[in-house]
């Protein structure tokens, strides 16, 4: 799997001006990774993420738009060129990042494409050189630690304000 250079935006998304020639690069594996935003299957990562997330069950359409026009957003692409996987990132590409909704679809589970996509991700953010970057999981903990992240050393310092207020 080959992660794609492009110019980016304003948001960092990828605008398939960079480097190739917009169709992208594919690594031995044939899986690519990609931040251009036209390549996302808006409505494939909408279906994930709303019937088999279980941290987004239910989402709104409406909502996953809004959360990844806020995001840099990554795409992995199998041999056909459809969508295979999805993270997002929230940043301000200055002193934080919190990468969330990251998903592969099962029938691509087992290949290694997480700790691919949480690899092309920290690397991506790099030359940011954020102070930190964040993220939450209830049952991947190996796969994001193979990556470079650990726990937070002191929990008691982070606090969320929640919907549920």
């Amino acid at each position: 799997m080959t992660s794609i250079t492009r110019d980016e935006d304003e948001n960092g998304n990828g605008t398939g001006n960079g480097t190739g020639n917009g169709t992208g690069i594919q690594g031995a594996d044939q899986y690519e990774i990609d931040t251009d935003p036209d390549r996302i299957d808006i409505g494939l990562v909408h279906h994930w993420l709303s019937t088999d997330a279980f941290w987004a069950l239910g989402r709104s359409r409406d909502l996953v738009e809004r959360s990844m026009r806020g995001s840099l957003n990554f795409g992995v692409y199998g041999p056909d060129g459809a969508q295979v996987a999805y993270a997002r990132v929230v940043t301000d590409r200055a002193t934080f990042a919190w990468l969330c909704d990251v998903y592969v679809d099962p029938a691509h589970r087992g290949r290694g494409l997480g700790v691919r996509l949480a690899t092309a991700v920290r690397d991506h953010l790099a030359p940011y050189e954020l102070k930190r970057t964040l993220l939450a999981t209830l049952d991947a903990h190996e796969l994001y630690a193979k990556v470079g992240f650990v726990p937070v050393t002191d929990p008691t310092m982070l606090m969320a304000l929640s919907a549920e207020r």
